[in-house]
């Protein structure tokens, strides 16, 4: 196994919130102003997922996306705990608060590219509490989708060209298993 971790770190470069380091010859990403990130599966009573569209600038398009949002990126946040974040951002991105949300498991982002970890937060009990569109500069459409209906509409959004997120069909595994219990 040649893991490199005993050779030094070097840092190649660093932005306001991204580091690109360097350990043996691994090039990777690492936050310089976060612990990770939450993604939110939230499901309404009426079994319809939450979603999120917002233009992605490095994707150079839409994507439809879980609501989501970096934990602990600004000082008023920075000891929030990733159900915190999660349930901040769901509101945040979507007018939905939820009664209660459970941490659901916490993985690598990409492995081979970012020392970043995610962590995924199923919500519960649902109430719509405002308009969404997120915060500041942020331009997200909020879709609440039929879980019945997920699949084509994903693929719709697809044609018409927005980015599918994988994460989402992550979140679908947990929508889909939990309704059934």
């Amino acid at each position: 196994m040649n893991d490199e971790s005993d050779k030094p770190l070097e840092v190649l470069a660093e932005g306001k919130f991204l580091r690109l380091l360097k350990r043996g010859r691994w090039e990777y990403v690492e936050r310089s102003t976060a612990r990770g990130a939450a993604f939110v599966v939230a499901v309404t009573d009426e079994e319809e997922l939450v979603l999120v569209e917002q233009f992605r600038v490095p994707l150079g398009q839409q994507s439809i996306e879980l609501p989501a949002g970096i934990i602990g990126d600004e000082a008023q946040f920075s000891d929030e705990s990733a159900l915190e974040s999660g349930l901040r951002e769901l509101e945040e991105e979507t007018g939905f608060r939820a009664a209660r949300a459970e941490l659901l498991f916490v993985g690598p982002t990409a492995p081979g590219l970012s020392s970043e970890h995610i962590s995924f937060i199923r919500a519960f009990e649902l109430r719509r509490v405002g308009p969404g569109g997120g915060v500041a500069d942020e331009d997200i459409q909020v879709h609440v989708v039929p879980l019945e209906r997920i699949d084509e509409w994903l693929a719709m959004k697809r044609e018409a060209g927005c980015c599918i997120e994988p994460r989402i069909y992550a979140g679908l595994y947990f929508a889909k298993a939990m309704n059934r219990s």
